[in-house]
């Protein structure tokens, strides 16, 4: 028996507001995507196209270049610092939060301490652990790189509705999980 699920769904957008969803789409069968099916097709199609788009397309690259600053810093760079912003992270720890191997990780952060953006100890409670933490130096870059992504973010969903973005936000959500989802059954 399939089951099936309404395309419409409850989505809280804060403590004191919940809104019903009705994409349009009448009902989606949960046996998977038919690329046989036209539809299914050219949405994966459309969608393949915009992920292109976002990680390498000309406009990507600028706003890459607009918020992280030409030539200055790295995406990777700046992902670590938002974490080191929040406080001191043992390097097993950074390297599972950015969701790479930890040699990567420590090549983020050999970049990082040569720039002067973080600097490494060892733990008060094992000598042998080494952690990372943001100088000031790596705060102040961190914090123009938020304001910048903030401004860039204001503008690009000024052009949905509230109703829109609590759309978006759940399915990208949904999306992420998804990839992850396939990732982790591809080892």
């Amino acid at each position: 028996m399939q089951m099936s699920t309404p395309v419409s769904e409850q989505i809280v957008v804060d403590d004191d507001h919940t809104i019903k969803v009705d994409l349009g789409l009448g009902e989606v069968l949960d046996e998977g995507l038919d690329l046989s099916n036209p539809i299914d097709r050219d949405h994966a199609q459309r969608i393949g196209r915009a992920w292109l788009e976002l990680r390498r397309g000309g406009a990507a690259t600028a706003l890459r270049d607009y918020m992280y600053g030409r030539g200055t810093l790295e995406q990777g760079q700046i992902d670590a610092l938002e974490y080191l912003v929040r406080r001191d992270r043992k390097m097993k720890g950074l390297a599972d939060k950015l969701r790479i191997e930890p040699s990567s990780a420590t090549r983020a952060v050999q970049r990082l301490v040569k720039d002067g953006l973080a600097e490494r100890y060892a733990s008060p409670e094992d000598g042998r652990v080494v952690m990372v933490r943001i100088t000031e130096e790596g705060r102040r870059a961190q914090t123009e790189v938020a304001a910048r992504r903030a401004f860039v973010m204001q503008r690009v969903l000024s052009a949905f509705r509230p109703g829109e973005r609590a759309v978006l936000a759940e399915l990208l959500d949904r999306f992420i999980v998804s990839v992850d989802d396939v990732v982790e059954s591809l080892d």
